[in-house]
């Protein structure tokens, strides 16, 4: 048992896995793609816009082919068709069918990214945009990601007034409750510190009354007795 357990480790080691066994493995150890945080991104028309796209393999790659594909209700087309030999090579393109586009890909520093970047956008461009990635090392397991496109006349400026007035709001009343507690705090020492004097008071009071009574321990003990 122990040596077949040896045997499997090497063969994930080298890449030599067996198709049925890479399934069996975290998805965190397979093929990943991602575009980014964002589902919807926003241009203008007539500028330029940016669609990221990175990859990653913990079986490294050879040979990977790259894609990337356009999508709205009456269109779907490839856009861009490429490889990437190994993790020493940037990425090639091999088909283009939009002279818009240009591949900003590199593969410096394990990044991986196979981002194009789409210039003098229309309307028309709006739609999805998947990118798709196939690692031949990995049984051509295959991988995409998609992000939405939206092109509009302007991009509409944020107004963040109201936001700033309930974090104004939220930050007066967070300061209101801290002054309060503190308040509270100085209240309570204050009248700890008078409530320990009144005792202090009371004390030396029942003392002097003590004395002046003639009880143990006060001055009246010192007369002599009154004689028969």
């Amino acid at each position: 048992m122990a040596v077949e357990g040896r045997g499997k480790e090497a063969a994930v080691l080298s890449g030599n896995v067996p198709q049925t066994s890479l399934f069996l493995l975290p998805v965190s150890l397979s093929l990943e793609v991602s575009v980014g945080k964002a589902a919807t991104i926003y241009a203008v028309n007539g500028t330029e816009i940016l669609l990221p796209c990175t990859f990653s393999s913990c079986f490294g790659f050879e040979n990977l082919r790259f894609w990337w594909s356009y999508n709205n209700t009456d269109t779907f087309k490839i856009l861009i068709d490429g490889t990437v030999k190994n993790e020493k090579s940037n990425p090639k393109v091999k088909l283009k069918n939009d002279d818009r586009i240009t591949l900003e890909g590199s593969t410096k520093e394990k990044v991986n990214n196979i981002s194009i970047l789409l210039k003098d956008v229309e309307f028309m461009d709006t739609g999805i945009y998947t990118c798709h990635v196939r690692n031949p090392k990995e049984y051509n397991l295959q991988h995409q990601a998609a992000i939405f496109l939206q092109v509009v006349d302007k991009l509409e400026e944020v107004d963040n007034t109201v936001t700033v007035i309930i974090l104004a709001v939220v930050g007066g009343v967070i300061g209101l409750l801290v002054f309060i507690l503190l308040l509270k705090k100085l209240i309570t020492f204050i009248l700890k510190k008078t409530r320990e004097k009144k005792k202090e008071c009371l004390v030396s009071s029942s003392g002097n009354d003590n004395t002046e009574n003639g009880l143990p321990g006060s001055k009246a003990e010192d007369k002599p007795p009154t004689k028969v």
